[in-house]
């Protein structure tokens, strides 16, 4: 296909495809699916291998956000039954941490939920930023933790966070849709005090919405602009009880073709297949490896992910690797210097918290006993892809902010 001969050639020279390329890859059919893998699994593997980055997610703070966000089981308004707490202590946040690193995370993404942080929350954080790498020296911590005031970003590097997320989640013309309390502005502002600070910028989209082909082009393209070193790509959980409880938009391939499509764009950025890869991918996960170069390990913010032995399983049989503690993730143009010097490049923004890290996110897979997510009991009916699939959505129990052993 010329079109993908095309996207290719871009790729492997760093040049942006055209808005009508990248919305005809949103266009090709189901029979055009592989060729579409296959050729954005060139652009992935010249830049990245057949490495996969693992990052670790700790809840700092759960639930009770002032913000409005349509998508998230913490806002305004939820009447998700997630687990709720207060601010982890640094020693807490420093032993969830512990279970992720020794799973074969290389990066802890620390996320609270909240409109931002006050210089209160800063300075906590700082302190569990500190206690993480006082126990793990080598370890990447991206702080999420919503919409960030002057100084605050500079005082986080200070206290050794290598990045920041806050993603856009879309477009800017259908921001107001999504959420009212805060603008698309305000998002964009933050990405570029975490940029300016000399932190690795992370930021990323969520799709499953509702939102159009264009709208998915816009927001990648906007994100190639700001030029994170890192793509979080969420795909909706549609939480009970919350505004987009009913909007199951997306499939398997849709999903493919979504992370191929901010590949083309953003070919030598870490794009990580965030929020709801087991929910809506199942059991073409594997595949999506071929696209992007990172995943979460084990549980989300408010949901559970799929167990983390069957992700390590996962990533090897599709013949893949874990990226190891001193490898560096970017590739040595990235690198170099500026938001791209951290070895990682990575970031959180899976989606739920606050900070628009989209975590109604989680999947199911490891309450049911470890299998892949998915996987429905056998007496289930099949479903419609546009569906409700409540059996495909757990919530967290366990691991930050519980007595129970978190699931890594």
């Amino acid at each position: 296909m010329d079109l993908l001969n095309t996207l290719v050639d871009k790729g492997l020279r760093r040049e942006t495809p055209t808005r009508a390329e990248a919305l005809a890859v949103l266009a090709t059919s189901d029979d055009e699916l592989l060729d579409v893998v296959a050729a954005a699994g060139k652009v992935r593997r010249h830049w990245f291998g057949r490495r996969v980055k693992l990052n670790y997610l700790v809840n700092l703070k759960s639930g009770l956000c002032p913000e409005d966000c349509s998508y998230c089981s913490q806002r305004l308004g939820s009447k998700a039954d997630i687990l709720k707490y207060t601010w982890l202590k640094p020693d807490e946040a420093s032993r969830a941490a512990a279970a992720g690193l020794a799973g074969g995370a290389k990066r802890v993404c620390l996320v609270a939920s909240g409109r931002g942080p006050t210089d209160r929350d800063v300075d906590r954080v700082s302190d569990t930023i500190k206690a993480i790498k006082g126990q793990n020296e080598d370890v990447e911590v991206c702080a999420c933790l919503g919409l960030l005031s002057d100084g605050q970003a500079e005082r986080l590097r200070e206290a050794g966070a290598d990045a920041y997320n806050h993603n856009l989640n879309t477009s800017e013309s259908t921001y107001g849709e999504i959420t009212t309390t805060h603008t698309y502005a305000d998002r964009v502002d933050t990405v570029r005090k975490a940029h300016a600070a000399g932190l690795s910028a992370c930021s990323g989209l969520i799709a499953g919405m509702g939102e159009t082909d264009e709208d998915l082009v816009d927001v990648v393209f906007s994100l190639r602009e700001l030029d994170p070193d890192s793509v979080p790509v969420n795909f909706l959980i549609p939480f009970e009880g919350t505004p987009l409880a009913k909007e199951w938009n997306l499939t398997p391939q849709r999903c493919l073709r979504i992370l191929a499509m901010v590949r083309f764009v953003c070919p030598d950025v870490e794009v990580r297949i965030a929020g709801g890869r087991e929910v809506h991918l199942r059991t073409m996960q594997p595949l999506a490896l071929h696209l992007a170069n990172s995943i979460f390990l084990g549980d989300y913010l408010t949901s559970e992910g799929q167990a983390g032995k069957a992700d390590l399983e996962m990533i090897a049989d599709a013949g893949f690797e874990v990226e190891g503690a001193g490898e560096v993730t970017l590739p040595e143009h990235r690198a170099g210097g500026g938001c791209g010097s951290h070895a990682g490049g990575g970031a959180c923004g899976s989606h739920d918290g606050g900070c628009g890290s989209h975590d109604d996110a989680g999947g199911c897979g490891s309450h049911a006993g470890g299998g892949v997510c998915g996987t429905a009991p056998a007496s289930a009916p099949a479903a419609s892809a546009d569906e409700p699939r409540p059996d495909l959505v757990a919530v967290r129990r366990r691991g930050a902010g519980t007595d129970l052993a978190p699931n890594a």
